[in-house]
């Protein structure tokens, strides 16, 4: 049997070849795994030529057109997840790639929503660095959340998660999204609101919509504009779901107390963005689905696929 190249592509932390035991494949497969983005197209296309196998992060690297007719050795891709909205599916069908996925029940973005929330409202890691830098009383007042309403963009399995997690801190919770119905809402626990009513009243709003060309700037500056001048914005979705430039307009101008963000437009976000010169913004390099139990269940994924898919039986198959 010909051997094959593997690439694992956005391994940033240089740890997944410890997270499965890709020695059961070791035999048909010569891994190299990617500590570095491949960006653009023409620099991914360039370092992954020679690789007939794929596995790739879901939305880090962008699989577009361009780069399938540039990758003609490519004959299998992997992602996390069971959907990734940075491939171009008919193209990898045209290009008679199999595209295949990973599945995980549970989604850890919710509690760290939740983190990012309590961050904004008690400075516990502002507060930490200046006890880490000697600096003896604390600098920031905190707010209670118990009490103040949650207004949560996208009711579908993780805004629900968020919601319960934020009743059980005694917050009043909202939601709406363009088709969440006052049903969907009761049936939640939680109120309905219109798009306005929800941004207008809110203390603190959370984004948890799947990124799609009808979500794409969703949250935009005639949304932002209507939030309390006290009221925090969450993003743990995906970053071109809030309009980056109004968001960054709305903090400069110190409009709303401030933003906690987890994704952003570009990934990684660029050493001289503006949201790193804000202090009134909490910053987390999209943290969201990084988690040991996550990253075993997707790679482990990933080695059975490429076995099932040398013995013609694709699993979880995407396209």
């Amino acid at each position: 049997m010909t051997r094959m190249r593997c690439a694992i592509l956005d391994d940033y932390m240089n740890l997944t070849l410890r997270m499965a035991d890709w020695s059961k494949i070791s035999d048909r497969v010569d891994i190299t795994a990617f500590n570095e983005p491949l960006t653009p197209t023409e620099a991914a296309a360039t370092a992954l030529a020679d690789f007939g196998i794929i596995c790739a992060m879901r939305e880090r690297t962008p699989f577009p057109r361009a780069l399938f007719a540039a990758l003609p050795k490519l004959k299998l891709l992997i992602t996390s997840g069971m959907r990734n909205a940075a491939i171009d599916m008919e193209a990898a069908k045209d290009h008679q790639v199999v595209l295949c996925g990973t599945q995980w029940s549970r989604d850890p973005t919710a509690p760290l929503t939740m983190g990012l929330i309590l961050e904004l409202t008690r400075n516990i890691g502002r507060e930490n660095a200046r006890m880490h830098a000697g600096e003896p009383l604390q600098k920031f007042i905190g707010i209670e959340i118990e009490g103040k309403t949650l207004g949560v963009v996208g009711l579908g399995k993780l805004g629900a998660k968020v919601a319960g997690l934020a009743k059980a801190f005694g917050m009043n919770v909202i939601a709406w999204s363009p088709n969440l119905t006052p049903e969907r809402c009761e049936a939640t626990g939680v109120g309905y609101a219109t798009k306005e009513q929800l941004f207008a009243t809110a203390d603190i709003v959370t984004v948890h919509m799947v990124l799609s060309q009808r979500s794409r700037g969703l949250v935009g500056s005639a949304d932002l504009a209507r939030m309390k001048p006290t009221a925090y914005l969450v993003n743990t979705a995906r970053g071109p779901i809030v309009d980056e430039q109004a968001l960054l307009q709305t903090l400069q101008q110190r409009k709303i107390a401030g933003a906690a963000i987890d994704v952003f437009s570009v990934e990684p976000l660029p050493s001289d963005h503006p949201f790193r010169q804000f202090d009134n913004i909490v910053l987390t390099p999209h943290l969201g689905y990084v988690t040991e139990e996550g990253f075993r269940a997707h790679y482990s994924q990933m080695v059975e696929g490429i076995d099932a898919w040398f013995k013609g039986e694709p699993l979880r198959r995407l396209a």
